[in-house]
């Protein structure tokens, strides 16, 4: 029988621990007024999750220096916490189910893309940070998923074997991140198909559907 305190829990956030999807296409919908690129719901399906080294190329169609990068990044997350401070709720599950997991023994941490400011604001309204022991944001990586920078960071931090991790992602690429690292996926349907997160080891609509025991069997697979 294995025991929960040998393994790891590796959650991102968007879409997983709350759906700020919303907030973000207004932030860059916004942004995109103050500094002159037309952004459409169709743009944003193609960057959303994705590390701003991406995105911001991408949007205005050629290369741009780090400098003028981490701006347009900074200036986008300030809208996003301005338009989420005080209206943060929990994606179903995740207020019982982050708690269950520690109380079994799993070492918890978040892998993310979101700057430290957004994650810490939205944990905080949330009551959840100090179950999470490691926090690996945008100002700790360089590569986006599907690239696993941000979860081997993770699991190195938390001092677990990639092998004996589990992430919960709500994204494809999140998915290979997952697995290009070595772990274990666990997928939650909130901005894709079941067909779309079918490499993930365990498909669910919410995370009210899992609990310790479930990680515990993903990792004996």
């Amino acid at each position: 029988m294995l025991s929960a305190d040998q393994y790891a829990v590796l959650f991102d956030l968007d879409g997983v621990i709350v759906d700020s999807k919303e907030a973000h296409f207004l932030a860059f919908k916004q942004l995109g007024e103050e500094v002159g690129y037309p952004f459409t719901r169709e743009t944003f399906t193609k960057i959303f999750g994705r590390h701003n080294n991406d995105i911001f190329p991408i949007l205005f169609g050629h290369p741009l220096p780090q400098e003028r990068i981490d701006e347009l990044g900074d200036r986008k997350e300030a809208i996003v916490r301005d338009l989420i401070r005080g209206h943060v709720e929990p994606l179903p599950g995740v207020a019982t189910l982050i708690p269950a997991l520690r109380a079994a023994g799993f070492h918890l941490a978040i892998g993310t893309s979101t700057p430290l400011a957004n994650v810490e604001l939205i944990l905080g309204e949330l009551g959840l940070r100090n179950y999470f022991q490691v926090i690996v944001s945008a100002e700790d990586v360089t590569r986006g998923k599907p690239n696993p920078q941000v979860f081997l960071l993770g699991a190195e931090r938390l001092g677990i074997p990639p092998a004996c991790c589990v992430v919960v992602e709500d994204a494809v690429a999140g998915v290979q991140a997952a697995h290009n690292g070595g772990m274990k996926a666990l997928a939650v349907t909130t901005n894709h198909s079941r067909e779309a997160l079918s490499r993930a080891e365990c498909v669910v609509d919410s995370l009210e559907e899992v609990g310790p025991a479930d990680f515990l069997a993903l990792l004996e697979c």
